[in-house]
């Protein structure tokens, strides 16, 4: 074992001599309370190390000892419903054993040792498996059944199998290369999980939210970034998508977030019900906690332990979203670490790598056949929150972000100000994927939807031009067809983009309620223009009451909207053609 000695402290970075054999990226305790660190320079006998606990009180010529090991997760059941620190630290355990505060160099096992897990095996003896194959399962909540899969590098004929009731660090099966399967694997967090095969991005993550899936949609195994000013709302978002999103498994990473902020995650997500099962939302979610007030190296931890986590699921065939909230404070949190070596700054004070680590966190994103012989697909999904200073979108974190996501959701503070929530600018924002997953929409929808959608976007466009001469000369100046427009985009506004995340019936909107909604918006336009060229005036149509139909369409209720709204779209061909002229 590799020890050695506290020789300077700056901060969270701690210099250790005598540690020569030591690895990049190992492992270490450092001093008495044995503090955890991970090794990330290495020059002759002296090892420079990122400290992810409060280092004060720490002394120089207190001991360094090495594990000689890389910074790794426990994987098994029990991680769904469960409370981590960015170094998978149980925080509830934590706090059951030492009160309210986390003791400098507590260390407790991720998954509990004590408590026994039901095994259904799903194979036999004599049979031949390979790695990532699924040798049975364990009921892990009412929602999500836990396979236990064949570990990397491991394959043979099953010589034992085992059934029933064990802890997560028993053997339950053994092959014939000497592997034996336990219910939980280790895995380092900055090494990305194996695969067979990377699919193309094909099928939406549906969220319900009509400003992302109509104009914005992102698909399974894609990446998104949300970056906005304080206020905007991207916590809320990112809550709402965690509630929503058609995700089989959600890992909510809250990285250097405000305590306040993080406790109402940690309050309301426990008392939230899942809309799909009707069972409590935690029975499928992982929650992270790393607040702002925590040290400052272990954000960086906490988003690689996010990623790996919901890689482990992705193995098993389940389509995992990682919410990330926020990308800024883990960038903030290298600066810092950056500065402290005295390496040379990049933009803004930011490390010259910054764009590479953002790279190859979000490149482990993707919707992949999995390892074993049954095919099975599974997908990691990342959105990412960025709080770039005063919300302005050109600085480092959101510019380097933006090389790399396929979408990009800007939020808007003057949105925001005007309570237009959520607050996504939708002339600013954009969707690199739309063109991978336009077939599935035509398949599963309408074929008519992306050009209802392209026929609103291009309205919204308009409008904006028309902002301009309408705070010139007023309204009144303008032709009654861009009156029209100025009419309907304000329904597209307030009546379709606008959402109310706690409404008992508009915080989920399903895809065909989405095509119907546009559809009556969009014919009530093309009816006016019909109207229009016709010699109708304006006032003459917006006497009919089609406007508060067309308003109350958000509250009609899922299973009623697609014939309600049909029967709108028919009343408005119908009633708007038969007006004559005055």
């Amino acid at each position: 074992m590799i020890k050695g000695t506290i020789a300077k402290i700056t901060g969270p970075v701690v210099e250790a001599k005598g540690m020569r054999g030591s690895r990049m990226y190992d492992v270490v305790h450092v001093g008495e309370h044995g503090l955890i660190g991970e090794v990330i320079r290495l020059e002759g006998d002296l090892a420079v190390v990122q400290v992810y606990e409060d280092t004060s009180g720490l002394r120089v010529g207190e001991p360094v000892d090495s594990t000689e090991s890389p910074m790794t997760v426990e994987l098994g059941p029990g991680l769904l419903t469960s409370i981590f620190d960015g170094t998978q630290r149980p925080l509830p355990e934590i706090a059951k054993q030492y009160g309210d505060f986390i003791v400098k160099g507590v260390q407790i096992a991720a998954l509990n040792r004590n408590k026994k897990w039901t095994f259904i095996a799903k194979v036999k003896k004599g049979d031949v498996v390979q790695e990532g194959d699924i040798i049975g399962t364990v009921k892990e909540t009412s929602s999500i059944e836990h396979r236990i899969m064949v570990p990397f590098g491991g394959g043979g004929s099953v010589e034992t199998i085992f059934e029933g009731e064990f802890p997560v660090d028993a053997t339950v099966c053994t092959l014939s290369d000497g592997t034996k399967v336990q219910l939980m694997q280790v895995w380092p967090v900055r090494k990305g999980r194996p695969y067979t095969r990377k699919l193309d991005p094909e099928m939406p993550l549906i969220t319900g939210q009509r400003i992302f899936d109509t104009f914005f949609p992102i698909p399974k195994g894609g990446s998104a970034i949300i970056p906005g000013g304080f206020g905007t709302g991207k916590t809320v978002t990112e809550q709402t998508l965690a509630k929503w999103a058609d995700a089989d498994i959600i890992v909510y990473v809250g990285c250097g977030e405000r305590g306040n902020e993080m406790t109402e995650v940690l309050s309301e997500f426990p008392e939230l019900v899942d809309p799909k099962t009707g069972n409590p939302l935690m029975d499928r979610t992982i929650l992270i906690a790393n607040t702002s007030n925590m040290p400052v190296a272990a954000r960086e931890a906490s988003i690689y332990t996010g990623i790996a986590l919901a890689e482990y699921y992705r193995d098993m065939g389940y389509d995992v979203a990682m919410m990330a909230d926020s990308t800024s404070r883990w960038g903030e949190a290298l600066r810092e670490v950056s500065g402290r070596l005295e390496e040379m700054p990049g933009e803004e004070g930011y490390p010259a790598y910054l764009a590479t680590r953002l790279a190859s966190f979000y490149e482990r994103t993707g919707r992949t056949i999995c390892l074993g012989g049954d095919a099975r697909i599974g997908s990691v999904t990342v959105v990412g929150a960025v709080s770039p200073p005063g919300g302005d979108f050109s600085e480092p974190m959101t510019q380097n972000s933006l090389r790399i996501t396929g979408a990009f959701w800007a939020l808007d503070t003057s949105l925001a100000h005007r309570r237009h929530f959520p607050a996504i600018n939708w002339i600013k924002s954009y969707s690199l994927y739309m063109g991978q997953i336009k077939e599935w929409y035509a398949q599963n929808v309408t074929p008519e939807f992306f050009e209802l959608r392209d026929k609103a976007m291009t309205l919204l466009q308009k409008e904006s031009e028309l902002q301009e001469i309408v705070q010139l000369v007023g309204p009144d100046a303008l032709p009654e067809s861009e009156k029209a427009i100025l009419e309907v985009t304000r329904m597209l506004r307030e009546d379709y983009l606008q959402q109310f995340a706690f409404h008992e019936i508009d915080s989920f909107c399903p895809l065909e309620k989405q095509y119907w909604m546009l559809k009556a918006i969009t014919s009530f336009y093309s009816a006016i223009n019909e109207a229009l060229r016709r010699g109708i005036g304006l006032g003459q149509i917006f006497e009919l009451p089609f406007k508060d139909e067309i308003a109350r369409m958000k509250e009609i209720p899922i299973k009623e909207a697609p014939e309600r709204i049909k029967g709108l779209v028919d009343r408005i061909n119908q009633e708007i053609v038969s007006l004559e002229v005055l």
